[in-house]
């Protein structure tokens, strides 16, 4: 099985993220990445979202370089991307995660 896309930082433009960015709930798979470190999809199934919506999410942060993409065995884990991002794009993640949930 070939791995999943995900840009190298020399790739990564701001035009796609703050397209990702531009979502509710891809704004929460971010803010629960900035406290976990690392996770599996199954912990973002409180987002009440279907999976595929869910996948269709991921896909869309990892995509654009927001998330990275880890495989062990048949467990795929995300973490932000946060140092990579901060040297690109210094700021914009913190501001991203502190932002009030009921602002979205």
């Amino acid at each position: 099985m070939r791995k999943p896309y995900q840009p190298p930082k020399s790739e990564i433009k701001l035009t796609p993220i703050l397209h990702a960015l531009s979502d509710p709930n891809r704004l929460r798979i971010v803010q629960c990445l900035a406290t976990r470190k690392e996770q599996t999809c199954s912990y973002y199934q409180k987002l009440n979202v279907s999976k595929s919506t869910l996948s269709h999410h991921i896909k869309v942060l990892r995509e654009a370089g927001i998330i990275k993409l880890r495989i062990e065995g048949t467990q795929h884990y995300y973490s932000l991307r946060l140092e990579e991002l901060e040297e690109l794009f210094p700021g914009l993640l913190p501001s991203i995660i502190n932002i009030d949930e009921q602002l979205f």
